[in-house]
């Protein structure tokens, strides 16, 4: 990541529809060669902000520079230089894996001598080239994904946007579009712009992540610091013996400062939310005195789960038992936080 080279950078900038502000003074930077997160709910605005970034939607307010370019007024020349897979890509079911590509390389102006030369490059690299000669109507959903993405970037962008790239994908496709990403950006430079409501995709992927609802930008920054700037406390999964476990995590519940308590029967654990890690000695001698067989007590650091569901106050999250003094002294230090990214 070259954060002396922004690829993206935006200014106040807003989109509305009738009364709906889909996008409310949206400021950030993405930098060359960063896996930038973009994350929220259906509805959040995400799909308008590509569109805005990509000159396909005219903006009601603010400013954006994309590739050193203005998209409301150099749309067409900008999107020669980006890539974009939405999160269903459109395929021709009746044209071969080869054809779509080559047709795609036309249209984005590929020069004609390196087309079918980049088509097998592309092919080779998505691991298609054995099928491509076959119609796309008899490939699998992992098959499609990385056709459509093979597509997206046959005229090398510099600029990537995917859109739910792993959606409905089972897990060993899922795995594979994650490689790719990696790859296209950490060994061959690409930018790459994620939309996704995937706590986890996001948190393993991304270089820096940005939290967005109706349209307004709630958190920035790297995921690891938003979730050690938000969540000061511990949580911890203690493993237990089945018999006397129900008495034990009835004591846990007990404990004056306990914050939350949930049991997990398929695996006889019980998670724990702590204000501080002191607690942990204390919480063990509760459990033993209780009757309590420990088997194994592990230490679990905040997720960035933590940081979307406290933002969007979300009580079915994982810290629905916070008390309201504990939110919002959360939420203030994050968002009084320069360097950890939380406007």
């Amino acid at each position: 990541m070259n954060k002396e080279q922004p690829v993206i950078t935006t200014q106040d900038l807003t989109r509305r529809f009738g009364d709906t502000i889909a996008v409310k003074e949206l400021t950030l930077e993405v930098y060359q060669g960063e896996i930038f997160g973009f994350l929220g709910h259906n509805g959040a605005g995400k799909t308008t902000t590509v569109r805005l970034l990509n000159g396909v939607l005219n903006n009601n307010g603010g400013q954006a520079k994309v590739l050193g370019m203005d998209p409301q007024k150099d749309g067409a020349a900008l999107r020669l230089h980006t890539g974009v897979l939405t999160e269903t890509p459109a395929l021709d079911d009746q044209l071969t894996a080869r054809e779509q590509l080559s047709l795609y390389a036309q249209i984005y102006n590929v020069p004609e001598a390196e087309i079918s030369q980049r088509v097998e490059r592309m092919l080779e690299d998505f691991e298609l080239g054995e099928r491509g000669d076959e119609p796309v109507g008899g490939y699998s959903k992992g098959m499609r994904q990385r056709l459509a993405l093979a597509r997206t970037l046959i005229h090398k962008p510099k600029l990537i946007f995917l859109d739910e790239p792993t959606s409905g994908l089972d897990p060993v496709a899922t795995r594979q579009v994650h490689e790719l990403i990696q790859d296209l950006s950490h060994n061959n430079g690409h930018t790459v712009f994620l939309c996704t409501h995937n706590l986890e995709e996001a948190q393993k992927l991304c270089d820096r992540v940005a939290v967005l609802e109706h349209g307004q930008l709630m958190a920035l920054g790297a995921p690891r610091e938003l979730a050690q700037n938000l969540w000061k406390g511990v949580r911890l999964e203690i493993e237990l013996a089945k018999l006397g476990a129900t008495e034990a995590v009835a004591a846990l519940g007990s404990l004056p400062y306990m914050r939350d308590v949930e049991w997990h029967d398929t695996n006889n654990t019980a998670t724990v939310w702590l204000p501080d890690r002191e607690f942990i000695p204390e919480v063990v001698n509760t459990l033993v005195t209780a009757g309590g067989r420990l088997y194994q007590l592990k230490l679990q650091e905040p997720t960035l789960e933590d940081v979307y569901f406290a933002i969007h106050e979300d009580q079915g999250a994982t810290v629905k038992n916070m008390d309201n003094a504990l939110k919002k002294a959360a939420l203030k230090k994050v968002l009084s936080t320069v360097d950890g990214g939380v406007l």
